[in-house]
């Protein structure tokens, strides 16, 4: 095992620049705002879990599942998408049945934390970077979000009400522009079939 820096900082830094948490904060506090709370540990866990499990077995679950990566992929541009429109317009899609258990897992852990972009990263790195390269990665990517997810409410402080409006339409708009790239890279993918 002969660890490369420069490799595991590639990793990590383009684990980062898809799982966008800082991107996400404005999302994340309306969650935090309406389900009452978030269990940051739990919710850093289970993504982490979604993570390692992609990693090790995600080909084979999907092609038990008879899926594919690319209409994984498609299906998870649709609820960033939907996130995104939910963002930018200020309209609730995702119904909050005020129940924190509920929102750790969906939409939290998936796909917003570990998301179809995420996952299929994950898989594809696999093919250029070694199995612990990407764990080392998704370690320090886990300490990122849990530290975000901690810090919520003082970020929010920080921003103010008007500064989250801005921030919250602002990541919006990137979340609709990275679920139409992922949909575009893979929906052609599927019809060709």
């Amino acid at each position: 095992m002969n660890f490369s820096y420069k490799e595991i900082l590639t990793v990590a830094f383009t684990l980062f620049a898809i799982i966008d948490i800082i991107g996400s904060v404005p999302i994340l506090i309306s969650i935090k705002n309406k389900a009452g709370g978030i269990r940051e540990f739990r919710v850093t866990i289970i993504a982490g879990a979604l993570m390692l499990l992609f990693l090790f077995l995600g080909g084979p679950i999907l092609n038990i599942l008879g899926l594919d990566v690319k209409s994984f992929a498609v299906a998870g541009s649709i609820v960033i998408f939907i996130l995104g429109l939910e963002m930018v317009l200020g309209i609730e899609f995702f119904k909050s049945d005020g129940d924190v258990k509920a929102s750790t897992v969906v939409p939290l852990a998936f796909p917003l934390i570990a998301g179809s972009g995420t996952l299929t990263t994950i898989m594809s790195l696999k093919a250029n970077y070694g199995v612990y390269t990407i764990l080392i990665a998704i370690v320090l990517n886990l300490i990122v979000i849990y530290t975000v997810l901690k810090s919520l409410s003082g970020i929010s402080k920080l921003l103010g009400p008007s500064g989250l409006i801005a921030i919250r339409k602002f990541f919006g708009v990137i979340l609709l522009a990275i679920s139409v790239k992922i949909f575009a890279a893979n929906a052609a993918g599927l019809l060709n079939h």
